[in-house]
């Protein structure tokens, strides 16, 4: 078991960043925890022009494969809530999981806490893009 938390870089487009702020914002109720991981995960993030995003960043409407500390592999795609299923794999951005995943990199692995409050890790195995249609919110 890690004894350390992993806290990697995570980068964002500037675009989503301000979107996903005022999300984070909105969160209240049964979301408060969520939207609260979300907005610690912004807070750290570096910020680059949309332009300047690397392919392999986690942004809104991939499609990301991770690996999780129980050697499960798991493929889903990060949406906004209105646009999540989980039964289809689509994950809000506004979830535990979700929050965790923004802006990381193929490779870097990030430590979450669930619902449950036990803590798990984490770790990117691909990322593929959206297409630049269906990144908007």
């Amino acid at each position: 078991m890690r004894t350390h938390t992993l806290r990697p870089t995570v980068t964002l487009a500037q675009s989503e960043h301000a979107v996903l702020l005022a999300l984070a914002a909105r969160g209240g109720g049964a979301l408060a925890s969520a939207a609260e991981s979300l907005m610690n995960e912004l807070e750290r993030a570096r910020v680059v022009p949309d332009a300047r995003l690397p392919a392999d960043v986690v942004r809104m409407g991939s499609h990301v494969q991770y690996r999780t500390d129980r050697d499960e592999v798991l493929d889903v795609t990060l949406v906004y809530p209105e646009q999540a299923d989980i039964a289809e794999g689509r994950v809000s951005v506004l979830t535990p999981v979700g929050a965790a995943l923004i802006g990381l990199r193929t490779g870097q692995s990030i430590t979450w806490e669930s619902r449950d409050g036990r803590k798990h890790v984490l770790t990117v195995t691909s990322v593929i893009q959206p297409s630049e249609t269906s990144v908007e919110a």
